[in-house]
């Protein structure tokens, strides 16, 4: 009978910690804690039209000319104007344009703000290359309705072409340091063709081809789900 006794007690002892055990919370932590301050978002860049009015005069805001293939590395423009310490922003983007053998018939376009017309737009600088020095854009509109842009960084005081190329309806933005641009394919497609300075020049790091059908089967898609 004692030994019985005691063994209840024993019991209801051993009963009580757990229980003081639980309450306490010194067993394994199984619930929610405070994990501290949550670490800062931060923000991505969005997309910063170069020509403004080109990028709107588009709706769908067309495609991009074909992507840099291979390459021999880029060289100075051999007439090119010297390019002071202040960079590209100190130079006449006129003297460029007539220093590029594939620009210097440009050189007598009328200069043009808006679209509509053929001329050369105005010039933009952009940091493209990350070392605090924008490189110089350049484009004409020309009469076959087609558009050209190179664009120029400055290496040992010269002037270096690192893209060139050519599309309808040409739009162009920047996405932090990566020029996206947007033009109209032959096939009627809209082809956006993204580049970023690889140390040597701009290179394609990504192609989209958008055609007008994918866009109406989505759109019967999504009347469809929606239902009548």
């Amino acid at each position: 009978m004692i030994q019985s006794l005691r063994a209840t007690a024993v019991a209801a002892v051993a009963a009580a910690a757990v229980v003081a055990l639980a309450v306490s919370g010194c067993g394994a932590p199984t619930g929610l804690s405070d994990g501290g301050a949550a670490p800062p978002v931060a923000a991505q860049p969005t997309p910063k039209p170069l020509w403004p009015d080109w990028s709107d005069a588009s709706p769908k805001r067309p495609g991009a000319a074909d992507a840099a293939g291979s390459q021999p590395p880029p060289e100075p423009l051999a007439d090119g104007p010297e390019v002071p310490k202040e960079g590209l922003a100190a130079v006449d983007p006129d003297d460029v344009v007539r220093a590029d053998p594939r620009t210097k018939q440009f050189g007598k376009l009328e200069k043009i703000e808006h679209p509509g017309r053929p001329g050369m737009r105005p010039p933009v600088l952009r940091d493209l290359t990350d070392d605090g020095s924008p490189e110089l854009i350049l484009s004409a509109d020309v009469e076959s309705g087609r558009t050209v842009m190179v664009v120029y960084t400055a290496r040992d005081g010269k002037v270096v072409p690192i893209l060139y190329t050519v599309g309808k309806r040409l739009a162009v933005e920047t996405v932090g340091t990566d020029l996206v641009v947007r033009t109209a394919s032959d096939d009627g497609a809209e082809q956006a063709v993204r580049y970023r300075w690889d140390g040597a020049r701009l290179s394609s790091v990504s192609d989209i081809k958008t055609y007008k059908n994918d866009d109406a089967d989505g759109d019967d898609r999504a009347a469809k789900e929606a239902g009548p």
